[in-house]
């Protein structure tokens, strides 16, 4: 059975992204909740650079699924986060604590990520940042 989802959210938890950079395809797309999608290796690397200058974050109890082809996979689970630095047009940081639950969708072809789309209720964060 693929494990690669499995190691992808440990490097997470751990804060390797130059693990999580291997599991990679080097055409990878990440698909965020909002905005235009990144492609390739390098534009997920400098994504991954913002969110470690900005949050703080881990997943939990994370629910995986695969395909039995093992070309799709899915994953849902509960972030926990603090806000460090206020990012871009978003409310200030001031070390804001959140919880969220993420579904997130992927594609693997050879052994490697190819595609990343993640979904979280963005509402929902901004309203917890916001108390």
């Amino acid at each position: 059975m693929n494990n690669i989802l499995e190691k992808y959210y440990q490097c997470f938890n751990d804060g390797s992204y130059s693990g999580m950079l291997e599991l990679l395809a080097e055409d990878v797309v990440h698909d965020p909740c909002q905005g235009a999608p990144r492609k390739g290796k390098q534009m997920f690397k400098e994504f991954l650079q913002h969110m470690e200058r900005c949050y703080k974050e881990q997943v939990h109890n994370p629910c995986i699924f695969y395909s039995t082809d093992g070309k799709r996979a899915a994953a849902e689970f509960e972030l926990t986060g603090t806000y460090l630095q206020t990012d871009s047009d978003l409310p200030p940081a001031k070390g804001q604590t959140y919880r969220l639950r993420v579904g997130t969708f992927f594609e693997i072809e050879g052994g490697l990520i190819k595609r990343v789309t993640n979904h979280y209720n963005l509402q929902d964060w901004l309203q917890q940042i916001s108390r």
